[in-house]
Parts: structure tokens; C-alpha cells; sequence
């Protein structure tokens, strides 16, 4: 029986995919109590690394929105793997940690990084409002556009 985040993933459309392995010598999350530790995660589609350059060169705003938005389907994917496949398990959100490569100048990184927070909203609505930080930097890991980490309550 599908529980009501599942049934509600399927109600946006959204397939989570499967949590990706580490890419160094790091664990994909960590459980502390009743906290969630997941790890920064990148634009990985289909195992493949997506979105690789800066925003304000290489993608707009709204690519970076985009870009974002994938990474908080990896985190869903992570937490989901903490959760023994069970997000009804969610407490809440507590946190998302967003960086962004752009290019000197670049303002927007709380927009860009509202593709994450949006995604949360809609997939665990009041559970998945959150604190959370949106800076820019000159390089990522693999040059890729963003990088998102976060700290989830669960049950």
C-alpha cells in the first residue's frame, strides 16, 4: 500500500529516483537521533551528471531553477533510502544548504535555489517548509551548476 507521500508523488508526476552512491570517500547520509544527514547533492539524471557550468554564463536563472530542482530530487531519493523506502516517515524538512556556481555578480541564488525549496513545499507541503542558506561560488565539485545538502526530521 502506497502511503501519502508516495501517493502524492504520483499525483505531480514526480518518480524518485534511486539514491545515488557516493562519488568519495563520504557516506550519502547520516542518522543522528531522529535527524537526517544527507550529503550535498549534485545534478545526477539517470546516472548521468547534468548541468555542468555556471549560472550567469553557461545557464539562466531559470536553468538554475531547474538544475536545483534535481538535486532536491536526489535528496528526496536519499532521505527516502534513510527512511527504509518509507517517506510518510518525514517529519519535516529542517534544512537545505544551497551553492551555487555562478559568475561574479550573479544575485539570484535564493531563486535559483527556490527549485529546491519549492519541490520540498510540494511534495511534503507544511512538513517541507525549512530554514536554509543560498550562496554563490566560483567553483563546485565537477563544475557543476548547484549543490544542494540538507537535514530532514524523521519518525
Amino acid at each position: 500500500m502506497a502511503g501519502k507521500i508516495d501517493t502524492r508523488l504520483k499525483e505531480l508526476g514526480i518518480n524518485v529516483p534511486q539514491a545515488a552512491a557516493p562519488a568519495a570517500n563520504y557516506v550519502p547520509y547520516v542518522q543522528s537521533g531522529n535527524l537526517v544527514f544527507i550529503s550535498g547533492q549534485v545534478p545526477f539524471v539517470d546516472g548521468k551528471l547534468t548541468y555542468q557550468g555556471k549560472v550567469g554564463a553557461d545557464f539562466t536563472t531559470e536553468e538554475g531553477i531547474a538544475c536545483a530542482r534535481v538535486c532536491a530530487l536526489n535528496i528526496i531519493a536519499q532521505v527516502k533510502a534513510a527512511c527504509g523506502g518509507d517517506l510518510d516517515r518525514v517529519v519535516r524538512c529542517v534544512k537545505l544548504g544551497g551553492f551555487v556556481n555562478c559568475t561574479d555578480g550573479f544575485g539570484e541564488q535564493p531563486k535559483v535555489i527556490n527549485g529546491a525549496s519549492d519541490l520540498m513545499v510540494e511534495v511534503f507541503g507544511d512538513k517541507g517548509r525549512h530554514a536554509r542558506f543560498a550562496v554563490g561560488t566560483n567553483a563546485l565539485p565537477m563544475n557543476v551548476a548547484v549543490e544542494i545538502d540538507a537535514v530532514f526530521e524523521i519518525n
